[in-house]
């Protein structure tokens, strides 16, 4: 007979009465950062390289979207200006207007004014040497996030490697007496890294492969308008001035 006061709910189970027998107890749900850090010390410590890892990648993609710009690298009206300057032999205005507007294309052209007394052969080769060397400055920058889109999954995976180490560590300390629920536990922490790891790599080699294509794309029109900026100098048969106009002949005695 129920006793007063003790409404059975609608299971038949009195209000404030424990939970039957072999029902297992309900878990409170985690919250966003309780799942991130759930891995234990080394979990979190992890956690913190991969928090650092992430930040430090999306400081460099904002950066290359600052450099790798068009309007950036080879500044507009640049070429021609240059080109009608040494068409009409400036060579020193051509050097200034390379020195005002500072650039990828403007260290190319400079390369090349600085052998024009050499011939265009030499003016040739001084821009592709220029081309080589600013191009592989822009990878180096960009190369970064490669760097880290390699590096995140192999940080995640050694959380995740240690977490299962202590899991199967608790199974041998209990002389295998924990339960799968328990192992399941452990395994679950330990799998967080391996997700942050990947959730920040595929985002930064993303960004790389973008960011690579971009600076190809970039150099071979620096290159180009390099080429067309000098090509009177080819023209004219190398480098050398128009010769001047010969001294007067000296008077007759």
């Amino acid at each position: 007979m129920e006793s007063l006061g003790q409404a059975p709910d609608s299971f038949g189970t009195p209000a404030g009465a424990a939970p039957l027998e072999g029902q297992p107890a309900k878990k409170p749900s985690l919250t966003f950062w309780q799942i991130i850090f759930s891995g234990g010390p080394l979990g979190i410590a992890n956690m913190v390289v991969l928090i650092g890892l992430s930040i430090t990648a999306l400081a460099l993609a904002a950066d290359d979207l600052r450099i790798v710009r068009k309007a950036r690298l080879i500044p507009e009206g640049l070429s021609d200006d240059v080109r009608e300057l040494v068409a009409v032999g400036e060579l020193g205005q051509a050097h200034s207007a390379c020195l005002a507007q500072p650039s990828f294309l403007s260290a190319v052209i400079l390369h090349g004014l600085s052998e024009a007394d050499g011939g265009w052969a030499e003016v040739e080769k001084a821009m592709e040497d220029a081309t080589a060397e600013q191009a592989a400055r822009l990878f180096r920058r960009i190369e970064y996030l490669s760097v880290i889109g390699n590096i995140a999954p192999m940080v995640g995976l050694l959380g995740s490697v240690t977490g299962m180490l202590l899991a199967f560590k608790q199974v041998a300390d209990t002389e295998g007496n924990a339960g799968a629920a328990q192992l399941a536990d452990g395994i679950y922490q330990a799998l967080v890294t391996t997700v942050a790891g990947l959730i920040i790599a595929i985002p930064s080699l993303g960004a790389f492969a973008l960011f690579r294509s971009r600076v190809d794309q970039l150099v071979a029109e620096a290159a180009y308008a390099a080429l067309h900026a000098l090509s009177p100098l080819k023209q004219r048969g190398g480098g050398n001035l128009p010769p001047a106009a010969p001294p007067p002949a000296p008077p007759r005695a």
